[in-house]
């Protein structure tokens, strides 16, 4: 059985306060992921690739824990069979692009 302060420091953890400035919210658009790791991160480039123009921008970098790319993992399957459920199958184009980007270590691609 919990403490009362226990339960209270359960629901402090459940109630954050997260903060989301105006320039945050716009989002920015990417169209390809490029994933790294090491023992102790995963370093997720969100890039804007663009027809026709050799060079790609990277518009976005996340660095996290290894716990916390699996949870990035099950919450993405969990939102994108919401989203199937919704409003149907995401097709995929069975033609995977490669693309000659190279980082060093691990990669993968979304």
């Amino acid at each position: 059985m919990m403490s009362d302060k226990d339960e209270k420091a359960l629901k402090a953890q459940k109630n954050i306060n997260i903060e989301l400035s105006e320039e945050i919210a716009e989002g920015v658009y990417a169209n390809l992921a490029m994933i790294a790791h090491s023992s102790s991160e995963f370093v997720i480039d969100f890039i804007r690739l663009m027809p026709g123009v050799p060079k790609a921008k990277v518009k976005s970098r996340i660095v996290i824990t290894p716990e916390h790319a699996k949870r990035l993992l099950h919450a993405l399957e969990e939102n994108i069979e919401k989203y199937e459920n919704t409003f149907g199958a995401i097709n995929q184009v069975e033609e995977a692009h490669r693309y000659p980007i190279n980082f060093g270590g691990t990669v993968g691609e979304a």
